[in-house]
């Protein structure tokens, strides 16, 4: 079976620290793979590894099969995009300028702006909700309509295959389901595959097809299935005791963390 992501005995880190230890793991095509784990436990890490933003020290990060470390830049970016936590706004720049900077890997010498690339820019805009908007500067939006702009610029970069570091920081609870809900709708209507970390277990529960949790550098669990996730591993991720009810609507699990004293 062919993957878009996957590694092979994967070690990464920053100058000569490793942080990622020995991992291999696979991604599944056109679904949403969520990774989790307590603050310093190298889940950002490994995504931007996987993203090619970090080199390895040891194995190997494999995009369709080859070799990520032996593509071209250019070639990369046509089939996989990235989405960093936070990223600075250009003074001034609209929505639909700032959306058609994701046409730089279909840009060169040879192929100037295209009606191919002023429909990707439509296209991107239209499936975020951010049509009406795409002469707004962007600095004047709200926090949610400026996150689906950044969104909206990684799909007119029309790739198969989107990593996010974070997509929901600084969101307030509706701007937070507002995005996830998007980002799911892209896996199971238009067929992307969607990698990203997340701080909130119980949203990774509810919007995951798939769980990664990972523990000082390395995957501890993968989960195909969110109710297979325990209150023990939750313990043995993130070091706290947990009890899990089942949400009636969705029959997926809730944490809910024991506060109390003689609880723990």
């Amino acid at each position: 079976m062919s993957f878009p992501l996957a590694t092979e005995n994967l070690c990464a880190g920053y100058d000569k620290h490793q942080i990622i230890h020995d991992v291999t793991l696979t991604i599944p095509a056109q679904k949403t793979t969520i990774i989790v784990g307590a603050n310093g436990s190298g889940k950002s890490t490994l995504l931007h590894t996987l993203a090619g933003l970090n080199s390895t020290q040891a194995g190997k990060v494999l995009l369709e099969g080859s070799d990520l470390s032996q593509l071209k830049r250019r070639d990369v970016a046509k089939r996989m995009s990235f989405l960093a936590q936070s990223s600075p706004i250009p003074d001034a720049i609209t929505v639909s300028t700032l959306v058609a900077r994701g046409r730089y890997p279909w840009q060169g010498l040879l192929h100037q702006w295209s009606r191919q690339d002023e429909q990707a820019v439509d296209d991107a805009l239209q499936l975020t909700g951010l049509s009406a908007f795409k002469d707004h500067p962007v600095a004047a939006l709200s926090g949610g309509q400026r996150q689906r702009c950044w969104i909206a610029m990684t799909l007119a970069q029309q790739t198969p295959l989107l990593l996010l570091d974070e997509p929901t920081t600084y969101l307030d609870l509706r701007y937070q389901v507002d995005v996830l809900t998007l980002l799911q709708t892209l896996t199971q209507q238009h067929h992307k595959t969607v990698v990203m970390v997340l701080h909130d277990l119980n949203f990774a529960l509810h919007f995951a097809d798939r769980l990664l949790f990972v523990k000082t550098g390395k995957v501890i669990a993968e989960l195909n299935d969110v109710n297979d996730c325990t209150a023990e591993l939750i313990e043995e991720t993130f070091g706290v005791r947990t009890h899990l009810v089942t949400d009636p609507r969705t029959q997926k699990p809730i944490v809910i963390p024991l506060w109390l004293a003689n609880e723990r």
